[in-house]
């Protein structure tokens, strides 16, 4: 197995589209409709937005984003293909989140997960993400845990 290769891609490639779909039947089986926060293949493409791929051997096996929002960036769409899990391709790809958000002068990192997600929920929690309330349009709910970091200059 080579190294994982973790780099900025385009979201709108038909494996890519495939994988959130995929990703999206998994959070339907979890949660309500009304608590999955999911973001589109064209938000993702936004100038304010970086869509991270890891990959494998040449093969798609997660991605994450961060959405640069007023004050704070936002991650969203973290997945790791459940097949690849144990590879840290989650710890990776929040490594190169979190870079490119210092390289751009983010101090501040949000998310949304889901409470039925303990090995993300355990991957934030290691990373150094404390539980906040809810933020921007966010609401509370139930299904929810909201999470930052501040990041060192």
């Amino acid at each position: 197995m080579q190294t994982p290769v973790i780099r900025i891609e385009n979201p709108d490639q038909p494996e890519i589209r495939s994988m959130l779909a995929e990703g999206d039947a998994y959070y339907a089986t979890l949660y309500p409709a009304e608590s999955n926060h999911l973001v589109d293949v064209s938000t993702l493409q936004t100038p304010d937005t970086s869509f991270y791929v890891a990959r494998v051997d040449g093969s798609l096996r997660g991605f994450g984003a961060i959405l640069r929002q007023t004050g704070y960036g936002e991650i969203k769409r973290m997945y790791v293909d459940p097949k690849a899990r144990g590879l840290k391709l989650g710890s990776r790809l929040l490594a190169a989140l979190e870079g490119d958000a210092r390289a751009v002068g983010i101090t501040c990192l949000r998310l949304e997960t889901g409470v039925k997600q303990p090995e993300a929920i355990a991957l934030y929690r290691k990373a150094g993400y404390r539980e906040i309330a809810p933020f921007g349009a966010y609401q509370l709910d139930p299904h929810s845990l909201f999470m930052e970091k501040h990041l060192d200059a």
